[in-house]
């Protein structure tokens, strides 16, 4: 059952019954800026659905992958190449495929596990609409923040120098993306909604 709360939700959740009602499976993106409520909106599907979530976090970019050249293409912050070689193709298939998130504590990709889609496949995350990833998705829903409620959300969950860096790092490399790449005009869905 949803709270009210989640009443914006509902031509989201309605396009995805839809869909499933006439195909066997699903990949949805969820894509928006730091804070916005990916994880959550990720999670809460989850729990309604008992979808398969992936993380665009687990494809941070590896030290060597690191070079200013990177960092200076729009989207270039995250290992796409790694995601739409190992995952996108198994995904589209509905095969199980070899997941290994990237580990922020040792800087690798790790062994990782088997994941096999469910009927519902979640990709959330910056970066999921990567001009190289948004056309293996059935759907994707960008989720807006404003940057008042951003900032405080930000400034909650981490220390003063790890939210310096979303200020300072991550936000304005993002913001550079969202400009060079439009994903929020390339989502079927827009929520405006504080999850």
């Amino acid at each position: 059952m949803l709270h009210s709360s989640h009443a914006a939700l509902l031509p989201l959740l309605a396009a995805i019954d839809t869909h499933l009602a006439a195909q066997k499976r699903m990949i949805l993106a969820i894509e928006g800026g730091a804070g916005s409520g990916k994880s959550t909106l990720a999670a809460l599907l989850q729990r309604i659905y008992g979808c398969t979530v992936l993380h665009m976090d687990d494809f941070f970019l590896r030290p060597e992958q690191r070079t200013p050249e990177r960092y200076a293409t729009p989207g270039g912050n995250i290992d796409h190449e790694r995601f739409a070689r190992e995952v996108l193709p198994a995904l589209v298939q509905g095969e199980t495929f070899r997941y290994r998130p990237f580990d922020c504590a040792t800087f690798t990709v790790t062994e990782g596990y088997d994941v096999t889609p469910t009927a519902l496949t979640v990709v959330e995350g910056s970066y999921s609409m990567h001009p190289a990833l948004g056309q293996y998705y059935d759907c994707a829903v960008w989720v807006d923040i404003d940057p008042q409620t951003q900032r405080a959300r930000i400034e909650a969950r981490n220390s003063p120098a790890f939210a310096a860096r979303f200020f300072t790092e991550w936000i304005p490399l993002e913001q550079a993306y969202f400009a060079a790449a439009d994903p929020a005009g390339r989502c079927h869905i827009r929520l405006e909604v504080s999850l």
